[in-house]
This record gives structure tokens, C-alpha cells and sequence, in this order.
């Protein structure tokens, strides 16, 4: 099992924490069976821990033009149109993955592109699920722009329970699936904001695996209209006017 460098030091100061705690709770009753229970929870806590900052190795199979991955584990908690005010201020299709304290919460990259936006807000912390999260709570905003110039927005939500957003891309960077997009400490979500039109591929309550689940495909754009532009002639090599 690869281990999140995300999770690292939180991983080793809890151990440290829980040792110390169980030697205290042996050495202070009488009765073993105390330390037991207190072992047992432990290792059940722990072990939370350890899923949860799990930094699975995943590839995806398949061609990545014109399709949205999953960026998290979780369930499938909206799809739904929607007004998108802080980027696009128009209607888009929202999907949103909610991520439990039993998923792995490495985030990844939905789309192939260049980011074209990052913002950062402090906020509040209300569960994760609630519609006012996505705009009320910390949360982080990626815009990607794939090679044929549509537009992806990536918001990662903190829950009531997240203290810490990372975001590991900025503006101007290329990325591409397969790639971390952050990580967000314990339970959270991730909104995907996609262009009216898009084909969705994921139902309501619809469990998704990050980097592996195919979220939506893309309509094709449109093409661009020769008319009343310029041409040039390929015989003559003089401009002509359509």
C-alpha cells in the first residue's frame, strides 16, 4: 500500500498519540480489559487512517479526448443544470462526487488542458452534502481548458470535518489525466461544472473511483464558420474575400 505524502506527518503524530494513550490506559487500570478496548479502537482508528490516505497507483485506460474522469472516489450526490456564478455566471451541469471518511481522498485531474484558473476561499465548514457547501464552505477552484478550447471547472469542497485544501496545479500549467489535481483532508466533495450538452455518464448515488470512472463526454465543438473570413486561394496564393 503507497501512502499519500499528504498523510504523512498525520499519520505519525497520531501513532505516536495512540501509543502514548493506550500505555497510559494500561498503566492506570487495574483491569486489562480497559486496554483492550482501547487497543481495539486504536487499530480500528488507525486503519481509517491508513484507507484514508492511501495514494493508489491508477492508469487510465483508454482515449482521453473529449472525456471527463472522475476526480475522486465517493458517490454521486447531484446531477443537476445549474447557475455557475463564480467563472462562467451561466448554466452548466453540475456533477457532484462526495467523499466519505472511508474513501481515499487524493483528488485527480479530469480532463487533459492547460489551467487557465486558480482561486482559493476560506469559508465555512457545513457538511460536505449540503447544496450551500459548494458555495459557502473552503473551497478551491480550478478552470481547465482541453486542446479543442472547451472548458472544465473543478471545484474542490471542504466538509465539516476538512481543515486542509491542496491544489497541486497553477495557471498556465498543462495537465492530463492520471495526474493529482490536490488532496483534500477528510470528508469532502468535488463539483465538476460542465458545458450544457455534455453527455453524462454517471447516475444519481453512483459510486465513482477517482482517475477511473468515466464522468461525461464531451460534445464536440463547434466549427468554426468560413464565412466572412478570408481565404486563400491555393492556386494563386492572392487573397480572396468570401
Amino acid at each position: 500500500m503507497r501512502l499519500h505524502h499528504e498523510g504523512k506527518s498525520t499519520l505519525l503524530w497520531s501513532a505516536v498519540v495512540l501509543i502514548v494513550l493506550n500505555f497510559a490506559i494500561l498503566h492506570a487500570s487495574d483491569s486489562k480489559i480497559y486496554f483492550d478496548i482501547s487497543i481495539a479502537l486504536s487499530a480500528v482508528l488507525y486503519g481509517v487512517l491508513l484507507n484514508f490516505f492511501q495514494c493508489p497507483i491508477r492508469t487510465f485506460e483508454g482515449e482521453t479526448e473529449g472525456i471527463v474522469v472522475a476526480p475522486a472516489d465517493g458517490k454521486v450526490v447531484v446531477v443537476e443544470e445549474t447557475e455557475e456564478n463564480e467563472y462562467f455566471h451561466d448554466r452548466r451541469i453540475m456533477v457532484s462526487i462526495f467523499m466519505s471518511l472511508f474513501n481515499v481522498h487524493a483528488n485527480w485531474i479530469p480532463v487533459d488542458g492547460t489551467v487557465k484558473y486558480v482561486r482559493h476561499y476560506d469559508g465555512n465548514f457545513h457538511r460536505a452534502w449540503l447544496p450551500k457547501a459548494s458555495e459557502e464552505n473552503e473551497r478551491c477552484t480550478v478552470v481547465i481548458e482541453t486542446p479543442d478550447g472547451t472548458e472544465i471547472l473543478a471545484r474542490q469542497v471542504a466538509g465539516a470535518m476538512a481543515r486542509r485544501i491542496v491544489t497541486y496545479h497553477g495557471e498556465g500549467e498543462e495537465c492530463f489525466v492520471d495526474e493529482h489535481l490536490g488532496f483534500i483532508k477528510f470528508g469532502s466533495r468535488v463539483d465538476l461544472y460542465l458545458p450544457l450538452g455534455t453527455d453524462v455518464q454517471v447516475k444519481l448515488h453512483q459510486k465513482t473511483v477517482g482517475n477511473e470512472t468515466v464522468v461525461a463526454k464531451l460534445k464536440d465543438p463547434p466549427q468554426p464558420s468560413l464565412k466572412g473570413r478570408e481565404k486563400v486561394s491555393p492556386s494563386r496564393g492572392d487573397v480572396e474575400e468570401s
